[in-house]
């Protein structure tokens, strides 16, 4: 997914780079990384125009497998392409680059399950949740 362009992407948005995430290189620490991985997941699975959470439910992260690409560097921000590879029975693979100044820095492949909030076990999505999530399908995209 390095070589895919950031408008690809059915979904996008924008994180800070704070100079609290550089380490002792100059350059922003791998572990935040996932933190902007996060940022782009949170704002897609909870947005309030498309609600795709159902209520006692959550989602857990099963897997993620992160590339880097590039260093980052401060001062300035990234976007987070985020796009679905796949939707499961009560799954979705998620990929994500992470791009600054129109590079390609990270790729990612999370999948997430949602789980029912009391018993921690999988729990299917609904027919209207995966409608909604058809949207976000990246297309011509191979994983």
């Amino acid at each position: 997914m390095k070589d895919l362009p950031c408008s690809i992407f059915p979904f996008t948005t924008t994180d800070k780079i704070r100079y609290s995430d550089t380490d002792r290189q100059g350059h922003v620490n791998n572990a935040i990384f996932s933190t902007f991985l996060e940022t782009g997941r949170v704002e897609f699975l909870y947005n309030p125009e498309y609600p795709i959470l159902q209520s006692g439910h959550s989602f857990v992260i099963a897997s993620l497998h992160l590339q880097f690409l590039k260093e980052i560097m401060w001062p300035g921000s990234v976007v987070i392409g985020t796009g679905l590879n796949r939707i499961g029975n009560s799954s979705l693979h998620i990929a994500q680059n992470i791009y600054q100044n129109d590079t390609c820095v990270a790729c990612a492949q999370t999948i997430i399950v949602q789980v029912d909030a009391h018993t921690g076990k999988s729990v299917p999505l609904s027919t209207k949740v995966k409608e909604t999530l058809h949207q976000w399908i990246l297309t011509d995209v191979q994983p």
